[in-house]
């Protein structure tokens, strides 16, 4: 039976969701604070690359998009899907999820099931969603139900989407666990029935924690295979011929995105808040976040080689996008190398076709063949589809591949990681 659902958060997890469950006949009424964000919507035009603007216009018919919450009360569901990021401290913002847990208090009404997606520590739904939608007098598990299910958002994939992506989903209570796998079974053909908001919470920490351990032990490695003058790369490609006990990981110039270089520290900060101390998901995102500043040192050192300073060279950034085949530009480790460049004197530009400007750097996208063209070395950050990166290496005098994909071309002139 077709059911009313508010998404709240219209971005890269909202979005998606909110189109999804339109397409499965369902009417949706999606949230923003952003009145731009609102109004393109409306218009048919989607500023998700994983939504083409024309499947979202096809939508239209089901699809309401508002900034009056108000509106939310006649949702059957409602899924709040909102940013959390770390603050300048590095600790868990939750500032964006408790005006959404408030906003939707405001019209909450018995009946109604509320589910939190955004990413977040154990017990955020029980200690922090629940009080906040109590306030109005009604009680979670028996005036309204309350789940949390975490999304599993991959930009760019194609293979593994919302429909055939195992939905993990952790209920208040029994009851409020059915009203959830009722929501999410209009969308999700695998449902996974977890105890507790709280294990679906730490379940999704999990998910992304062993991610970065293991980027962050490639990484490592690779920094090590630099002083023992050993290739990582064919390290790496033997390891993985083994079928069994081992998971190929690939090094690279650090984590970006939304999940990546922020879960980690979701966990570590709950851990400390209980006396606990998580050093080996501590360790491993100093890793990581220090891979940017070891990037410009064999930038530094290749320049070296070929008798360059820094300072005055001109460098070309290839890819500035966190990850191939998108424009996501959060937490791009292509940020902070461009910046430690440019405050060692490098004349910079850069080429990404899925990101026109980069204003932290004050910079705009060039042709391949111009910025290349002008070019003293080219560092590769982001190896995107459909550019012969072979060729790349031959237009330079000096590339530096931080992806690892020109192995097989065996030029001199570059440099990998």
């Amino acid at each position: 039976m077709a059911q009313t659902v508010g998404i709240v958060g219209l971005g890269y997890v909202g979005l998606p969701l909110a189109v999804a469950f339109a397409e499965a006949g369902d009417q949706v009424i999606g949230l923003d604070v952003n009145e731009e964000t609102v109004a393109a919507i409306g218009r048919g035009e989607s500023h998700i690359e994983d939504i083409p603007s024309e499947r979202l216009a096809a939508t239209l018919d089901r699809f309401e998009a508002t900034t009056d919450v108000a509106k939310l009360s006649a949702a059957d569901a409602v899924i709040i899907c909102v940013p959390t990021p770390l603050s300048a401290q590095r600790e868990p913002d939750l500032g964006p999820l408790l005006s959404a847990s408030h906003a939707v208090a405001r019209v909450l009404r018995p009946g109604q099931l509320i589910v939190l997606e955004s990413t977040t520590y154990p017990g955020t739904t029980r200690e922090r969603l629940v009080p906040i939608l109590e306030e109005g007098g009604l009680v979670a598990g028996q005036d309204f139900n309350v789940a949390f299910s975490p999304e599993r958002v991959d930009p760019g994939r194609t293979d593994y989407t919302l429909r055939n992506t195992p939905k993990v989903i952790g209920g208040l209570t029994s009851a409020c666990l059915e009203k959830a796998k009722d929501l999410y079974g209009d969308v999700c053909d695998v449902l996974v029935p977890v105890s507790t908001p709280e294990a679906a919470e730490l379940e999704k920490l999990l998910e992304n924690i062993f991610r970065s351990v293991n980027i962050a032990l490639v990484n490592e490695l690779a920094m090590l295979c630099d002083r023992l003058g050993i290739d990582i790369w064919e390290v790496v490609d033997a390891a993985a011929t083994k079928p069994y006990g081992f998971m190929k990981f690939e090094p690279g110039p650090g984590m970006g995105g939304h999940c990546l270089p922020v879960d980690p520290f979701y966990l570590s900060w709950k851990a400390r808040e209980v006396g606990f101390a998580t050093e080996f998901i501590e360790l491993a995102g100093k890793v990581n976040q220090h891979m940017p500043e070891y990037c410009v040192e064999r930038i530094v050192r290749a320049l070296n080689d070929i008798g360059k300073p820094v300072n005055g060279t001109k460098i070309a950034l290839l890819g500035v996008a966190y990850k191939a085949g998108v424009g996501d530009m959060r937490e791009s480790p292509a940020l902070k190398i461009g910046w430690l460049l440019k405050g060692l004197g490098a004349e910079l530009s850069y080429h990404d076709p899925f990101v026109d400007e980069v204003p932290e750097l004050e910079l705009s996208s060039g042709g391949l063949d111009e910025v290349l063209g002008a070019a003293d070395c080219a560092v590769l950050i982001t190896a995107h589809p459909d550019v012969d990166h072979d060729a790349v290496a031959a237009s330079v005098p000096l590339l530096v591949d931080f992806r690892g994909v020109t192995r097989a071309g065996g030029a001199d002139n570059v440099e990998r990681l």
